[in-house]
């Protein structure tokens, strides 16, 4: 499988942008093929207390939607509040689920960052109930680099648990 960012430019993304879409893109890619070998039971087991599989898919999702709501200048709504606890507790669900859940947040991440001018790169935002400072730039950076974080994470848990190594 290529790499996302050896597909060539991300059709409507500003230069500038196109390493975190691609960063975006290869998160979902490696998500997706993290999930879809597990079991129900394999996507929620957390061995050695690691965070699960399903966890990371979820955080990404979630995670990726609360930055780029501060990219926006927007403050968190109530929806994406209760979120930040679900994808912590969230009950047993197929891969299938999971997945439609990050696809949908991730394409409307790229959609955000198709619509972000370079000339809106370097605008101040806030971060959280503290607003704590950053610029647009930051935001979108952060998200893409955090989800390749996650998507590592649960690439590794995913392999183990697929070995059948015991927990």
């Amino acid at each position: 499988m290529r790499e996302a960012w050896l597909g060539g430019p991300v059709e409507g993304v500003d230069p500038w942008l196109q390493p975190a879409a691609h960063a975006l893109l290869q998160a979902q890619a490696d998500l997706q093929n993290a999930a879809k070998v597990l079991s129900v039971d394999q996507l929620w087991a957390r061995p050695g207390g690691v965070a699960s599989v399903a966890f990371h898919v979820l955080h990404v999702a979630g995670a990726t939607d609360r930055l780029l709501t501060y990219a926006r200048g927007e403050a968190l709504n109530d929806a994406q509040r209760a979120f930040l606890s679900a994808d912590k507790a969230d009950a047993p669900r197929p891969a299938s689920s999971l997945l439609a859940a990050l696809g949908a947040s991730l394409e409307r991440a790229l959609s955000q960052i198709r619509a972000t001018k370079g000339d809106e790169l370097l605008e101040p935002r806030t971060v959280g109930r503290d607003r704590l400072p950053s610029t647009v730039l930051g935001l979108i950076f952060h998200a893409a680099e955090h989800a390749s974080r996650h998507a590592g994470q649960a690439t590794t848990t995913a392999k183990w648990l697929a070995s059948g190594q015991p927990r």
